[in-house]
């Protein structure tokens, strides 16, 4: 099962407090980017961020997003309110800014 357009929207606006979160399309998925940096994405209608040393201290349920994968973290919407913030801004800690292309 893919990620419903409707579902993206409604992840990109619980998370309007971080600007800028960039959402790019991926086989049916989304990955999504804070300030550069891939945290993670949409998959099958569910909210994922890359697990990190600085964002365990959540204990965040693991969710395998597809054969082959990692384990990444499941955000759930209970969270949105109160520490998506701080979830994704301390994921953002210990992962790479994306490197611009040159032409």
């Amino acid at each position: 099962m893919s990620t419903t357009k409707e579902y993206k929207d409604f992840i990109i606006e619980q998370l309007h407090m971080l600007k800028p979160i960039n959402c790019k399309s991926m086989m049916g998925e989304y990955l999504l980017y804070y300030d550069d940096i891939l945290f993670g994405g949409i998959y099958d209608n569910q909210l994922l961020i890359k697990r990190v040393d600085s964002n365990k201290k959540y204990n965040l349920p693991e969710v395998i997003p597809y054969k082959g994968a990692k384990p990444m973290y499941f955000v759930d919407e209970s969270y949105f309110q109160d520490q998506v913030r701080e979830i994704i801004i301390d994921t953002c800690k210990d992962l790479p800014r994306k490197k611009n292309k040159k032409a």
